[in-house]
């Protein structure tokens, strides 16, 4: 099939691989503008772009995919198919009618639950028992298009956003190739979405990595695993932020005000929150690197009382 493909970050990556070694006569990908990153401000190429460039693909970055010159340049390539996974703008209407096979998304949740831009992180920080990959035709709104295939998966007991990222993506790249069959013999069926059941989630900010130890220690354990590993959860101690990369929960009320240590020994730090505590597993002190708490332990010393606090608060 001619296939014009849409995608930016890693997670699209996969599936991009997988057409082309499916065979499909890939006439273009498109993908964002290349953005200034890290320390250096280096203008970087998105992750889809850097693979394209090793398949000899033409590669477009329009700034606004809307625009008329880009969209006839869209319309000229004749394509059967479009095929968009995180790309990152939402496309008009004289782009979803230009393939005769109309254009499709891999969307990482199990629609109609989880719309919008994070669903991977908040399937983890909301505890969600399993999560997915949902393939559907695209519509003008954000993700509310007829699903053509679904398949899920459970989550593991500790599961973050790295390793549901993975996993997601790489049954989204296998999932496409079966939907893509089925559009070509026809046998593809739309299932409307149930909008009933629906819930948007925005961008994920680094603000909401700031732990308020008042929240139960069920919510901050999520919490770390859903930023784990972009943007991180984080606290405060010494002045200094402390990233939180793994913990525990302690079905344990302790004395004293949230954020306060309340168990220090050799291999253990507990923390009091709203309800119940929190060890620390394993942590990032600024200008560290991640360690294990004994590890810390071993070349800090903090004291039992101590009472770490919210990186907003020292603003």
């Amino acid at each position: 099939m001619r296939i014009i493909f849409m995608g930016t970050p890693d997670f699209s990556v996969p599936a991009l691989v997988a057409l082309k070694e499916a065979g499909h006569e890939i006439l273009g990908v498109v993908t964002q503008p290349d953005k200034p990153k890290g320390r250096g401000k280096e203008v970087q190429m998105t992750p889809v772009k850097e693979k394209a460039l090793e398949y000899n693909l033409q590669v477009y970055q329009p700034v606004k995919a809307r625009d008329p010159e880009f969209v006839k340049i869209l319309s000229d390539m004749a394509p059967d198919l479009i095929v968009v996974i995180a790309f990152g703008q939402l496309l008009p209407k004289t782009i979803l009618d230009i393939p005769p096979y109309g254009c499709v998304n891999i969307h990482a949740s199990l629609l109609p639950k989880y719309r919008g831009a994070s669903p991977i992180q908040y399937a983890v920080i909301n505890g969600e028992k399993e999560s997915g990959v949902t393939i559907m035709m695209m519509a003008e709104s954000l993700d509310t298009g007829d699903m053509l295939d679904q398949e899920a998966i459970a989550l593991e007991e500790k599961e973050t956003f790295g390793s549901l990222h993975d996993k997601l993506s790489g049954i989204g790249s296998r999932l496409i190739l079966k939907t893509i069959d089925k559009l070509e013999e026809g046998t593809a069926v739309r299932t409307p979405q149930d909008d009933s059941r629906t819930c948007y989630v925005g961008m994920i900010k680094k603000s909401m990595g700031d732990i308020d130890w008042s929240m139960d220690a069920v919510s901050i354990e999520r919490l770390i695993r859903g930023l784990n590993p972009w943007p991180s959860a984080y606290t405060t101690w010494n002045g200094k932020v402390m990233k939180l990369w793994e913990a525990e929960v302690i079905d344990k009320e302790y004395e004293g005000a949230c954020g306060q240590v309340a168990e220090v020994n050799r291999d253990s730090l507990v923390i009091k929150t709203g309800k119940g505590g929190l060890s620390i597993r394993k942590l990032q002190l600024q200008g560290k690197k991640c360690m294990d708490v004994d590890a810390f332990l071993r070349g800090y010393s903090i004291a039992k009382g101590t009472v770490l606090e919210r990186f907003g608060s020292m603003k």
